[in-house]
């Protein structure tokens, strides 16, 4: 299988090469930053009724102390559905002082 040569085509080619099956339904998920918990908060407030990211989550992100919004999308894991998703979910961040931090697939 080939894949784009860019960050997104690196990790799906990582991922397959473990031997994740990228043509079946996986929960993906993104990670957002935000240096303010609030900020986080009115981004998790803004995806709320989005039926795209319908689950997310907020921590502290364990390698830079920062608050982390991880939001779990179920998808087929292809190139551009996960670049647009990752745009989407950027955008969003973005106008409230977030910003990604990429995104995975845990093992199953």
């Amino acid at each position: 299988m080939q894949f784009p040569d860019d960050d997104n085509g690196q990790l799906l080619s990582e991922i397959a090469a473990a031997g994740v099956d990228l043509t079946q339904m996986h929960s993906i998920d993104f990670f957002i930053l935000f240096e303010q918990k609030a900020d986080a908060e009115r981004f998790m407030s803004a995806i709320a009724a989005d039926e795209l990211a319908p689950k997310t989550k907020l921590d502290t992100c364990p390698d830079t102390g920062v608050w982390e919004v991880v939001t779990s999308v179920t998808m087929v894991p292809d190139h551009q559905l996960l670049s647009q998703t990752e745009q989407y979910l950027e955008s969003i961040a973005n106008s409230h002082e977030g910003y990604g931090d990429g995104w995975g697939i845990l093992a199953e």
